[in-house]
């Protein structure tokens, strides 16, 4: 059977999304998630996250395609090319995670929703990894161009735009970091918390914070670089024009009392 992961926004409004699903679908609304149930087949389930992520139990994907396409009014920035991660489920005797493959030991909501917590947030970590490694690969030639150059060729408009954009990718994640730490629903069902530290495991997730850390500290040495030079910049356009307006005085000082012009 297929378990789906989709990362389509940057945030979805739960209140929203369940006034839309509740007359479709069996639905749930939490403070972290809206669950919906197939009125049909109560083994189709279908788990959306705040944080702009869904994951579906049992559907095919044209009905996921289909469903994600009507919840446009409740999605926030909406992005162009979505992040999916497949994988296909059984049921066995115990919990297995290899990769694109689950192994469930029982078929219970709550042990789908625990697992949906690791694969919603894996999908949107992989959105945040994505966006600070493009934003690096773009500005790697910048320190490269200090280094042998010993300065940056930009305009100072240019600079500052471009430090607005580094500063806007970073806060993106910042403000969004806390979707990473372990959710509320495992204080209120604590059995099911073992189920979500074996796929948090798995997915390799911890390692994949730590690298995105790194990379947002390089993001920020980048940002101070740029600062720098847009500082030396204005330092530069201060000191000449103060050199112009001597010479301007100069100017009306020798044509004053040299040449009695004035």
């Amino acid at each position: 059977m297929r378990c789906t992961a989709y990362c389509t926004a940057s945030a979805y409004n739960l209140h929203v999304l369940f006034h839309l699903l509740k007359a479709h679908y069996t639905t749930t609304l939490s403070r972290e998630y809206v669950l919906i149930v197939s009125n049909e087949n109560p083994d189709m389930i279908a788990v959306f996250f705040s944080y702009g992520t869904a994951v579906f139990w049992g559907w095919n994907e044209q009905e996921e395609i289909r469903l994600l396409q009507t919840l446009t009014s409740s999605s926030q920035e909406i992005i162009k090319h979505p992040e999916i991660d497949k994988y296909e489920f059984d049921y066995g005797e115990k919990l297995l995670i290899r990769r694109d493959k689950l192994v469930l030991s029982d078929s219970s909501i709550n042990t789908k929703l625990a697992i949906s917590f690791g694969l919603a947030q894996s999908v949107k970590l992989t959105i945040f990894e994505e966006t600070i490694y493009k934003t690096i690969e773009n500005s790697k030639r910048l320190p490269k161009d200090l280094a042998t150059k010993g300065h940056i060729r930009m305009s100072r408009r240019t600079i500052g735009k471009r430090i607005g954009q580094l500063f806007l990718d970073k806060a993106s994640v910042n403000l969004h970091s806390d979707i990473l730490d372990e959710p509320d629903f495992f204080w209120e069902h604590p059995e099911t918390q073992p189920i979500y530290r074996d796929v948090f495991l798995c997915l390799d997730i911890e390692s994949r914070i730590n690298v995105l850390n790194h990379r947002l500290t390089v993001l920020g040495d980048l940002l101070e670089i740029l600062n720098d030079q847009l500082n030396h910049q204005h330092s530069s356009s201060l000191e000449w024009t103060i050199i112009c307006l001597i010479m301007l005085e100069l100017s009306v000082a020798l044509l004053k009392d040299v040449f009695n012009v004035i």
